[in-house]
C-alpha cells in the first residue's frame, strides 16, 4: 500500500513537474547558462532586434511596394496578372510566418531561426538584384502601354530565376517577421505589461522607420538608377540589420525550444474524441492536472468555454496501476490552450479584409498614382510608389506621441497598462479602415472623369488622404493585434502566436487575388472586360471595386465587435487585479473589452 501510494505521488510531482517545465522554460544566454537579469535582456537587447527590424522591413518594403512597376514594365506581365503576382508573394511572405514560428517554437529558438532565414533573405535579394543588372535575363525592352500588352512576357529559366529570387525573399521573410517580435518580447517579463506594451508600440516605429526609408530613398533610387541598385540597396540593408542582430548576441535572453507545439494540441483532440462518451465531474480538481492549477505557476485556470474538450482531461478509475498515455489523458492548462487557439480564431478571421485593403493601396493604388500628374518642381516627380511612405512620415510622430502622451492619459481613465485593451485598439482601426477605401473610390471617380471627360490629369496628391487614413488604421489594429496574440500565449508558443497576426496579411492578399478575378468574371460581358481587366485605368472601373471594399469593411467591423464581445479572457492572462477592485465570479473572467 506505501508503496502504491509513493508512486501516485511521484506520478503527480512528475505531472507538475513537466506542466511547469512546458509552460516556464528559464530564458539562458548565448551558452545555454540560465540569464542574469542585471545583464541579460531588457530594453538594451531589445533595442538590437528592433534595428532588425527597421532595416528588414526597409529592404522588403522596398521590393513589395514597387514591385507591381517591375513585374508589368520590365517582366511584361498585364495589369491584373501583375497585381495578382505582388499580392500572391506577399501573401506567402506572411503565410510563412506560421513555418518560422513553428520552427522556433519546437526546435531552432528564435534566434537560430532568425539567424539562418536572414541570409535566405539575402540570397533572395542578391538574386534579384542580378536578374534585374542583367539584360540576358530578362525579356526584351518594350512599352507596356503604348504596345497595347503585346509585349513578349518572361519565360522558361528568365521567369525560373526570377520566381525563386522572389520566393527566396519571400521564405526568409516569412520566417524572420514573427520571431522578430517575439525574440524581442522575450527580452521583458511576461508579467511586465506595461514594459511589454511600450515594446510593441516601439516594434511599430521601428517597423514604420523601415517603410519610410523604403518609399523614399530606395524607391527613390528604383527610380533614378533601376531596379537592379534598388534591389542592391536592399541587400545592403539586410546585411547591416543581420551585423547589428548578431552584435547583441551576448545579451539576449533566449527562450529554449520545448519540441513540436502541435504534439500536445493534438493529444488534447485525440483523448477529446477517445472519451466523448464520459460525463465530465461536477467537481473540477478531479480534472488531471487541476491541481497544478495556480496563476503563479504559469499554467492555465479551467474556464467554462468548449466544454466537450474538459472529456480530455478526465481520469478513468479502473483499478488498473498503470497510467493513462498522453493522447487519452491531458491536463487541464494543455486543454486550456488549444481553447484560447479556438477562441482566436474569430478575431484573426476579421483582420482579413483589414489586410485586403493594404493589399489595394500596395498594387492598384500605385499604379493609379502612374497616370496622374506626379510632377512636384519643374526638374522633380514623385515617384508613385513612395505616396506609400505618407502614412509612414505622420505615423513616426504619432507613435511616439500616442506611448509617451495619449497612453498615460488613457490609463487614469481604465486603468490598463496599455491604455486600451489591445482587442479595443484593434477594433478602432478596423473602423477607421473603412473611410481609406471610401476616400480612394470619390478620388478614383473623379480622377476618372476627369481624365474621360475633361482631358485632364489630376494631381498625384488626391489620393493621399488614403493613406493617411490606412495609415492610422494600422497604428491601432496591427500594433493591437500582435500585443493581443502574445499575451495570449504560454511559454513557448509566442512565436507561432505572434505567426498568426502575420498569416492574416497572408490571407487578405491572398482574398485580393481572387476579388480581382472573381470581380473581373461577374462583371465581364460579351462586349468587353470586367471593372479590373484592361490595362487602361480609364477603361477600368476601379472606383466601383473600392466601394465593394468598402461595403465588406464596414461588414466586417460589425462581425468584428460581436465576436470581440463573445471573447473572454483567461484569468490566469490577465493582469492582477489590485485587492480594492471586485472579482468576477466563477471560473470566467469578466470581458474586458
Amino acid at each position: 500500500m506505501d508503496r502504491e501510494e509513493t508512486r501516485k505521488n511521484k506520478s503527480k510531482r512528475e505531472s507538475a513537474v513537466s506542466i511547469a517545465s512546458a509552460t516556464q522554460k528559464i530564458p539562458v544566454d548565448w551558452r545555454g547558462r540560465p540569464c542574469k537579469p542585471n545583464k541579460h535582456g531588457g530594453m538594451t537587447a531589445a533595442i538590437f532586434v528592433l534595428c532588425l527590424q527597421a532595416f528588414e522591413m526597409m529592404a522588403i518594403a522596398a521590393v513589395g511596394n514597387n514591385l507591381i512597376t517591375y513585374v508589368f514594365n520590365e517582366m511584361h506581365f498585364p495589369l491584373s496578372k501583375s497585381a495578382n503576382i505582388v499580392t500572391n508573394f506577399i501573401g506567402t511572405v506572411f503565410l510563412l510566418s506560421l513555418f518560422g514560428g513553428f520552427l522556433s517554437d519546437s526546435y531552432l529558438g528564435s534566434f537560430w531561426t532568425m539567424f539562418i532565414f536572414g541570409f535566405v533573405e539575402l540570397s533572395g535579394f542578391i538574386l534579384l538584384a542580378v536578374q534585374a543588372h542583367v539584360q540576358q535575363l530578362r525579356p526584351p525592352k518594350c512599352d507596356m502601354m503604348l504596345s497595347n500588352g503585346k509585349c513578349l512576357k518572361v519565360k522558361g529559366y528568365k521567369a525560373m530565376i526570377f520566381f525563386v529570387a522572389l520566393y527566396l525573399v519571400a521564405l526568409g521573410s516569412g520566417c524572420l517577421k514573427p520571431n522578430i517580435i517575439s525574440h524581442g518580447a522575450d527580452q521583458f517579463k511576461k508579467q511586465d505589461s506595461k514594459k511589454l506594451s511600450t515594446y510593441f508600440n516601439f516594434a511599430y516605429f521601428a517597423f514604420c522607420a523601415g517603410e519610410l526609408l523604403a518609399l523614399t530613398l530606395v524607391v527613390w533610387v528604383q527610380t533614378r538608377y533601376g531596379m537592379d541598385v534598388g534591389f542592391g540597396v536592399s541587400a545592403a540593408a539586410m546585411v547591416f540589420g543581420l551585423i547589428i542582430f548578431l552584435s547583441g548576441t551576448l545579451v539576449y535572453r533566449n527562450t529554449p525550444p520545448g519540441g513540436s507545439i502541435f504534439t500536445p494540441i493534438a493529444q488534447v483532440f485525440v483523448a477529446a474524441i477517445t472519451k466523448r462518451k464520459e460525463s465530465c465531474p461536477s467537481n473540477l480538481k478531479m480534472l488531471h492536472g487541476s491541481q497544478c492549477i495556480v496563476p503563479q505557476d504559469g499554467t492555465l485556470i479551467h474556464t467554462d468555454k468548449f466544454r466537450f474538450l474538459d472529456k480530455a482531461c478526465i481520469k478513468i478509475e479502473d483499478g488498473r496501476s498503470t497510467s493513462e498515455s498522453p493522447w487519452r489523458l491531458c491536463t487541464v492548462s494543455q486543454v486550456e490552450q488549444v481553447k484560447i487557439l479556438i477562441s482566436v480564431v474569430p478575431i484573426f478571421a476579421c483582420t482579413i479584409i483589414f489586410n485586403t485593403i493594404l493589399a489595394q493601396l500596395q498594387t492598384f493604388s500605385v499604379q493609379q498614382a502612374t497616370v496622374m500628374n506626379t510632377r512636384l518642381t519643374h526638374s522633380f516627380t514623385i515617384p508613385p510608389a513612395s505616396l506609400q511612405s505618407i502614412p509612414y512620415f505622420m505615423l513616426i510622430f504619432l507613435v511616439p506621441l500616442y506611448e509617451i502622451a495619449l497612453v498615460p492619459m488613457i490609463r487614469k481613465f481604465t486603468g490598463n497598462d496599455s491604455g486600451i485593451t489591445p482587442l479595443q485598439r484593434v477594433g478602432i482601426g478596423l473602423f477607421i479602415a473603412t473611410f481609406s477605401m471610401v476616400c480612394a473610390a470619390l478620388v478614383e471617380n473623379k480622377r476618372r472623369d476627369y481624365a474621360m471627360n475633361q482631358n485632364r490629369i489630376l494631381s498625384i496628391f488626391w489620393i493621399v488622404p488614403q493613406f493617411i487614413i490606412y495609415g492610422l488604421s494600422e497604428m491601432f489594429t496591427a500594433v493591437g493585434l500582435i500585443e493581443f496574440f502574445y499575451k495570449q500565449s504560454l511559454e513557448g508558443m509566442q512565436s507561432f502566436l505572434t505567426a498568426m497576426t502575420y498569416c492574416s496579411y497572408s490571407f487578405g492578399f491572398y482574398l485580393s487575388s481572387i476579388l480581382v478575378s472573381l470581380v473581373n468574371r461577374i462583371t465581364s460581358t460579351s462586349g468587353g472586360g470586367g471593372w479590373l481587366n484592361n490595362n487602361d485605368l480609364n477603361k477600368n472601373r476601379l472606383d466601383l471595386f473600392y466601394w465593394l471594399l468598402a461595403s465588406l469593411s464596414l461588414v466586417n467591423f460589425i462581425n468584428y465587435v460581436f465576436c470581440s464581445r463573445w471573447y473572454s479572457y483567461n484569468p490566469s492572462l490577465l493582469p492582477v487585479v489590485p485587492l480594492h477592485e471586485p472579482q468576477a465570479e466563477g471560473h470566467d473572467s469578466e470581458n474586458p473589452n
